[in-house]
C-alpha cells in the first residue's frame, strides 16, 4: 500500500463550516479507469460541503489509474482534506470500502465510483437530509442521472424507494433495486457490524440491509450522482465459451460471499435462523454451481446432476453441460455476436 500525504486545506477552512455541522468523508473508489477517473475526481473536489475529507484510493490498477489520480489533485489548493493512495495488491469492492472507511473520521460516508461524477452539491444535500432527520438514517440513497460513456446525460434513474424499508420483513418480501454509487453511510453502520468480508461484487445490499436493520435507510430523490453507462457494471459480452464460464464462476463465488456476509451480519442483529432459511434455496444453487465446476470426473458430476433435489432441474442440466461439455454453448454465442454486428 502507499498513501500520499493529505493535501493541506486552505486556512479560511476551519472558520468557514458551522461547528455544528458533521465532518464527511467521501470513498472515491477506482480500478482501471484511467479514462474517466479524472471526472471523478473534479467532482470531488467540487463539493460545496464543509467540512469534508476526500479519500481517493487506487484498487492496484494495471492501467495508469493511479497517476491519472495524482494528476487531477496536483495543485489543488480548496478547502477540503485529501488523501490520495494505492493499495499493493488489488483487494475488491468489498474490502477496499471497508478499509477506507476504517481510515475514515467522518460521520457520513459518501460511496463514490471511479466512472461516475458527483454533482457539486450531492454532500451538500445529503447532509442537511440526515440533520432534518435528526441524524437517524444510517444509509440515505440518491437518485442519479444516467450518462453515457461520452458524458452526455440521458434520463433519470430512480432505484426503490426505501422509507418503505422498516423491517427485516420488508426486506425479505422485495429486496429492492439498488445503486450503490449513489449511497451515504452513517460510521454507526461499521461500528456495529465491523469491515465487510471480502469476495463481494458489491456492497449495496448489503449496506442497506445494514441500515434496515438498524437505524433506517430512506431515499432522497434528486439526481446526485452521474451514473457512467458502459463502466465496470457494463453487460458483459463474451468472445468464447471460456469467457463466459470464467465470468460464471467469478459471479458465483461473489454469489456465495454475499450470502456469508448478510447471514454474519443477520447474526448480529439477532435474525440469523430467520435469513438462513430464507437464503437456503439460493445458498444450494450456489453451493450445487461452485460444486459442479470444481468436481474432478464426468461421474462425480452426473452424481451431483441426480443428487441434487433442492435445485432445479433445468439449472443442473445446464451447469453440468456447461462444466462437462461446454462446446454445445458455442453456436448459441456465436449467433448473438452475429446478429450484433448486424444490428451495429
Amino acid at each position: 500500500m502507499t498513501d500520499s500525504p493529505p493535501l493541506p486545506s486552505s486556512p479560511a477552512a476551519s472558520t468557514a463550516s458551522a461547528p455544528q455541522r458533521p465532518l464527511a468523508s467521501m470513498l472515491l473508489i477506482a480500478y482501471n479507469q484511467q479514462q474517466q477517473i479524472a471526472d471523478a475526481v473534479k467532482g470531488a473536489l467540487a463539493q460545496t460541503y464543509e467540512p469534508l475529507e476526500i479519500i481517493i484510493s487506487d484498487d492496484a490498477s494495471r492501467d495508469s489509474t493511479f497517476a491519472a489520480i495524482q494528476a487531477a489533485v496536483a495543485g489543488y489548493k480548496g478547502p477540503h482534506r485529501v488523501v490520495v493512495r494505492r493499495n499493493e495488491a488489488n483487494q475488491g469492492i468489498s474490502a477496499h470500502l471497508s478499509q477506507l472507511a476504517q481510515m475514515a473520521n467522518g460521520e457520513l460516508l459518501f460511496v463514490a465510483a471511479g466512472d461516475d461524477i458527483s454533482a457539486p452539491d450531492r454532500c451538500e444535500r445529503v447532509v442537511d437530509f440526515w440533520l432534518a432527520h435528526d441524524r437517524r438514517p444510517d444509509l440515505i440513497a440518491t437518485d442519479l442521472a444516467d450518462m453515457d460513456e461520452a458524458g452526455n446525460i440521458h434520463e433519470r434513474m430512480s432505484p426503490t424507494e426505501l422509507d418503505g424499508y422498516r423491517s427485516f420483513d420488508d426486506w425479505l418480501n422485495a429486496r429492492p433495486w439498488l445503486i450503490g454509487a449513489a449511497h451515504a453511510w452513517s460510521r454507526r453502520l461499521f461500528e456495529r457490524f465491523g469491515p465487510m468480508l471480502p469476495g463481494a461484487a458489491a456492497e449495496d445490499q448489503i449496506m442497506v440491509l445494514r441500515a434496515i436493520l438498524s437505524g433506517g435507510a430512506l431515499s432522497l430523490r434528486e439526481p446526485l450522482v452521474r451514473y457512467r453507462r458502459g463502466g465496470l457494471s457494463r453487460k458483459r459480452r463474451y468472445g468464447s465459451v471460456d469467457e463466459l464460464i470464467a465470468r460464471m464462476r467469478q459471479s458465483n463465488r461473489y454469489g456465495l460471499a454475499e450470502l456469508a456476509q448478510l447471514q454474519r451480519d443477520a447474526e448480529i442483529a439477532g435474525v440469523g435462523e430467520r435469513m438462513r432459511t430464507a437464503m437456503a434455496p439460493k445458498l444450494a444453487r450456489e453451493q450445487f454451481i461452485r460444486a459442479m465446476f470444481e468436481a474432478g470426473s464426468l461421474a462425480e458430476r452426473a452424481g451431483l446432476l441426480a443428487r441434487s433435489p433442492g435445485v432445479k432441474l433445468g439449472l443442473r442440466i445446464r451447469m453440468f453441460l456447461y462444466a462437462s461439455c461446454p462446446a454445445v454453448y458455442a453456436p448459441g454465442l456465436w449467433l448473438k455476436r452475429t446478429l450484433r454486428k448486424r444490428r451495429g
